[in-house]
């Protein structure tokens, strides 16, 4: 079992960068694959990233590929989204989510999900 909580969101101006991190609780968490998605307001929860086990293997949607970083440090249990060249367009609540299998963007995918935090990107 994973207990996931998302911290670093905040008000950003456009062109500007934040990290999110998603911390984890679980002696196992090294062997979940994790995903990063988001949900802006009015509209369905997106995928944005996913990593595998080791954070060795990466996957993007395309609209963050260049722009966005999913990275793990399992020594510190922690996932993070590094988000760079922000637009507008990214203002939404993101999550973090585990699951037992690799390079998925689907929701059903994963099994454990973070509280969520706020990302607003200020045009």
């Amino acid at each position: 079992q994973v207990h996931l909580v998302e911290s670093g969101g905040g008000l950003v101006q456009a062109g500007g960068s934040l990290r999110l991190s998603c911390a984890a609780t679980g002696r196992t968490f090294s062997t979940y694959a994790v995903g990063w998605f988001r949900q802006a307001p009015g509209k369905e929860r997106d995928f944005v990233a996913a990593t595998n086990w080791s954070g060795r293997s990466t996957y993007y949607a395309d609209s963050m590929k260049g722009r966005f970083t999913i990275s793990r440090d399992n020594a510190k249990n922690t996932v993070y989204l590094q988000m760079n060249s922000l637009k507008p367009e990214d203002t939404a609540v993101y999550y973090c989510a585990a699951g037992g299998h690799p390079l998925r963007d689907s929701i059903g995918a994963y099994n454990y999900w973070g509280q969520g935090t706020q990302v607003t990107v200020s045009s």
